[in-house]
């Protein structure tokens, strides 16, 4: 499987289902069915159509790579890393959120609820990247600038959000929404090619989702500053690592050549 065909089949797949699943929710609903979180029905549809990106992903991935499940798995659940990798997560996390610190606030009602969401939103978020992060970004990324495939990214997995959004009946401020998203396509697209590991992705999606939910206020001006410095920093770090990596591979065929002869 070439690169372009495995693109456009991650698209279609992981679109197209979400879109057949969405025109299905709209004719129940035509027929007074409810389809949302209240009903069993509900949730099989919207898991249905949640899980079309991580399973084409993980589908084209398997393909185009010549791997197994078993890779996918084992690459979703590489939690050793080292501290670096988790100390640029940290980072961005702390660059994100930087706005509670003048002026918002944390809601915690108890201890334990920022665990069990952070569990909930590795099923309900996390499992995207698989998608969008450990397949589509690199494939782009095999034919296009790093940014130029970050921009891209952002306007299919956002294109792919109002679609859910629709499915399970949930509202967003589309501009404030849409700031944000973009910002966590740099971040995490950054710290998948810093790291080239799919956990850290995962595990960066499930928490800045958890503490969207938690925090609330904080200054907006800050929260411009802090939204500008991310995505430079996330620019420089990724093609920086690229630049590196490609210097690497070209040492490399340039020493198996001069061996050779």
């Amino acid at each position: 499987m070439n690169n372009k065909k495995a693109l456009t089949l991650y698209l279609v797949g992981a679109l197209g289902q979400i879109i057949v699943v969405c025109v299905i929710a709209f004719v129940l609903r035509r027929y007074g069915v409810e389809v949302g979180y209240a009903t069993p029905l509900g949730w099989i549809i919207i898991a249905i159509g949640g899980i079309s990106s991580a399973l084409w992903g993980a589908i084209i991935s398997i393909k185009y790579r010549n791997t197994g499940f078993k890779t996918v798995i084992c690459d979703f659940f590489r939690i050793k890393q080292s501290p670096l990798n988790y100390s640029w997560m940290i980072l961005f996390l702390c660059l994100d959120f930087l706005p509670v610190v003048f002026g918002g606030r944390i809601s915690i009602r108890v201890w334990y609820l920022p665990i069990i969401m952070f569990f909930k939103h590795i099923v309900l978020g996390g499992i995207e990247e698989i998608g969008w992060r450990y397949l589509f970004q690199p494939l782009l990324q095999e034919r296009l600038h790093y940014i130029l495939a970050t921009i891209i990214t952002f306007f299919s997995w956002g294109l792919w959000h109002f679609l859910f959004f629709y499915l399970d009946g949930t509202h967003a401020d589309v501009i404030p929404f849409l700031i944000g998203l973009l910002v966590n396509s740099f971040i995490l697209s950054a710290l998948y090619v810093k790291t080239n590991n799919l956990w850290i992705c995962v595990m960066t999606h499930s928490l800045i989702n958890v503490f969207s939910q938690l925090v609330t206020g904080g200054n907006q001006y800050v929260g411009y500053f802090s939204k500008v410095v991310i995505i430079v920093i996330a620019i420089m770090l990724a093609t920086k690592t690229i630049r590196k990596l490609k210097q690497y591979i070209g040492l490399f065929i340039h020493s198996r050549i001069y061996n050779g002869k």
